[in-house]
């Protein structure tokens, strides 16, 4: 597994582009708080370094992560945004659950984002263990958090690219 030699957040690298010209979304799931709390933490102060101002950013929180797509659809269709960045956390359990839920969650998002064509990110942890959840959420792999925010503002940047 390649997440297991670094750090995942590590964008060094990379060219991220301004964050300023563009309004964010983020959709929290209140599921495993601890865990989704980091990754907005690292999405917000992501955002907020790359640029984007603080009356631009948007947060909402929903119960769970199953319920993230309805955010995301009712952000979009209540805002205009130029991406979404959905953060929540399912570790797997005893039961199947966790094989619908996040099959559903992945599904559901990527169907929002084509129903209005924009950005919506799944910054999802689907962990096989609370361990696994810490070291993405803030830990020895990053935090996906950070992972989110840069991806929804190379999308919304790749999208007002296209779009001129």
């Amino acid at each position: 597994m390649s997440s297991q030699l670094k750090n995942l957040s590590d964008f060094s690298e990379t060219e991220i582009p301004s964050a300023a010209p563009f309004s964010f979304g983020i959709v929290v799931a209140e599921w495993n708080a601890g865990i989704t709390n980091a990754l907005y933490k690292g999405a917000y102060e992501s955002l907020l370094e790359h640029g984007a101002l603080a009356e631009k950013i948007f947060t909402y929180t929903v119960p769970g992560s199953f319920e993230l797509t309805s955010g995301a659809d009712f952000l979009l269709k209540n805002s205009k945004l130029d991406a979404v960045i959905c953060l929540g956390c399912v570790i797997q359990g005893e039961t199947r659950h966790f094989d619908f839920i996040c099959n559903a969650v992945a599904n559901g998002l990527t169907n929002v984002a084509i129903k209005y064509s924009k950005p919506v990110i799944f910054g999802v942890l689907t962990t096989d263990n609370q361990q696994q959840a810490t070291d993405r959420a803030g830990g020895k792999h990053g935090n996906k958090g950070i992972e989110g925010a840069v991806t929804a503002i190379k999308m919304a940047y790749l999208a007002e690219t296209l779009n001129s």
